[in-house]
């Protein structure tokens, strides 16, 4: 697929096969995290992969009772390990590179055929709690992965409605 198709077939998916992710699939959706760019190049990130079955079912409740969390075959918490730079612009960085590496893993996912849902609902303390992440960690989002119960299909009729371009892009000035 073309990185346009990629973009289009890539939708939330919150209803999944009873079907594991092939090992060679989640090597190379977690590899497109490894190779995200990070302020600095600090890669301040862990990624936590979670199969089993019982802590993907436990993870439900700390992802406010959504239980197609605990239907997917796999669960990514992805979490900041340095949590205090702040970049020259005055943003805290971690969060934004840990945005930029899921959204990688979610756009290697469309392209090999799986689906993700981006969940940002959950219960930080009881997340860690359950993957046993370290206080000092910040888990920033969590992400599930497997086969969709229907096929991801790049169509612009599949999108939800999105904003005309005008409306979104000012040029030169803010308009």
């Amino acid at each position: 697929m073309d990185v346009i198709d990629v973009l289009r077939a890539r939708r939330s998916v919150r209803s999944y096969q009873k079907r594991a992710v092939e090992d060679d699939r989640l090597e190379r959706v977690l590899d497109a995290a490894r190779i995200a760019p990070s302020a600095k190049n600090m890669q301040e990130w862990k990624f936590v992969v979670v199969r089993d079955e019982e802590t993907r079912a436990a993870l439900v409740e700390a992802c406010a009772g959504q239980t197609f969390v605990g239907e997917a075959p796999v669960v990514i918490a992805g979490c900041a390990t340095i949590t205090d730079y702040t970049m020259r612009c005055g943003q805290l960085a971690y969060p934004i590179n840990l945005a930029i590496a899921m959204d990688h893993m979610m756009l290697q996912a469309a392209s090999e055929g799986l689906g993700t849902c981006w969940i940002g609902a959950f219960y930080e303390a009881q997340v860690k709690q359950i993957l046993g992440i370290p206080e000092e960690a910040r888990v920033v989002l969590l992400l599930t992965l497997g086969h969709p119960s229907e096929p991801l299909v790049p169509a612009a009729s599949s999108l939800k409605k999105r904003k005309k371009l005008e409306d979104i892009v000012c040029r030169e000035k803010w308009s």
